[in-house]
């Protein structure tokens, strides 16, 4: 019985990645065509379709709406109910189906057409009643569903997925869509971190811990436990950073030195410590403290003065870990 269940996944599995690669010979000049259609249009996309195609139609207009091409989704059977009111006469519709010939569909086509609004159709079906009455198509034709009784909708949605997706990566790269636009729309979660905080929304929640060059071991202890980020500056009077002392430091101090009683910071100092501006952003200190295997890092501005310590810990309470 295990056998069988590996080899029907595997075969669903395989039959699905089939669907996928097959769409490469339908992205072609009217695909194209497609893609300028949308984008050069004045109104937004309004995507509809019916059972599970409405909701691979719900998952290609959040994907537009956060890659920068508005979106609606309106369902197939809704429109005829009221729904239609929400397409605008600069509004392009691209209604999902894979026979093409659902009653919702071969009710809801003709009134589109009639709004005068353009239509898309994207069907598994290039001979069907969408096919033929879209003024041009997206192609999802797939030779087999994964379904055992060539049924339940499962290569089919999944080419409608891919397509979806296809379309809004071309439509991201014609609008310029970069990272920065892509964090205004997702300020939320541990994305949207990595998208837009900062250093300074970091370190100013912790100790600034510093010590002149001069400062006893003792003076040194002190400051590095005090403010439990395991590290302290060393800065000059005027606030300029000169190095770093770590913990890790002071014991191997103590472990080549038995006289302690004149020994200071700058017997123990690293002169060349791993800085950040405090307006880079967190992400940035994070691959920052990778490549370096280091766990902190000196925040400083842009004449080198010291503003204080980003650690890892910090990163990681952020979820930006």
């Amino acid at each position: 019985m295990a056998k069988n269940i590996l080899q029907t996944a595997l075969k669903t599995i395989e039959l699905e990645a089939e669907s996928v690669r097959n769409l490469a010979a339908f992205v072609d000049d009217s695909f194209q065509k497609v893609v300028e259609t949308i984008h050069q249009s004045k109104g937004r996309l309004v995507v509809s379709g019916i059972g599970k195609s409405a909701i691979i139609a719900q998952k290609i207009v959040a994907t537009l709406n956060s890659t920068g091409t508005p979106a609606l989704f309106m369902h197939a059977g809704d429109a005829i109910h009221g729904d239609l009111g929400m397409i605008q006469k600069d509004d392009v519709v691209l209604v999902i189906s894979k026979s093409g010939e659902s009653p919702e569909i071969k009710v809801l086509v003709p009134l589109l057409k009639g709004f005068g609004n353009t239509l898309i159709g994207m069907v598994g079906n290039t001979s069907s009643f969408l096919a033929k009455e879209s003024n041009m198509i997206l192609n999802t034709t797939v030779s087999q569903e994964a379904c055992p009784n060539n049924l339940a909708p499962t290569s089919s949605t999944t080419a409608q997925v891919v397509m979806g997706d296809t379309l809004a990566v071309c439509l991201m790269e014609l609008i310029g869509f970069d990272g920065k636009d892509f964090a205004k729309y997702h300020p939320g979660g541990n994305l949207g971190k990595r998208l837009y905080l900062r250093v300074e929304d970091l370190y100013k929640n912790n100790e600034r811990p510093s010590v002149t060059i001069d400062a006893t071991m003792k003076e040194v202890i002190v400051v590095i436990s005090k403010s439990r980020l395991g590290a302290t500056a060393v800065v000059e009077p005027g606030g300029k950073v000169l190095g770093i002392i770590t913990d890790g430091d002071v014991r191997r101090m103590l472990e080549r030195i038995d006289q302690l009683s004149a020994v200071t910071a700058k017997d123990m100092f690293g002169s060349s410590p791993k800085t950040i501006q405090s307006g880079s952003l967190a992400i940035e200190a994070l691959e920052a403290l990778k490549k370096y295997d280091i766990s902190q890092l000196i925040v400083v501005n842009a004449d080198n003065q010291y503003e204080g310590i980003v650690h890892l810990h910090d990163l990681v309470r952020e979820g930006i870990i």
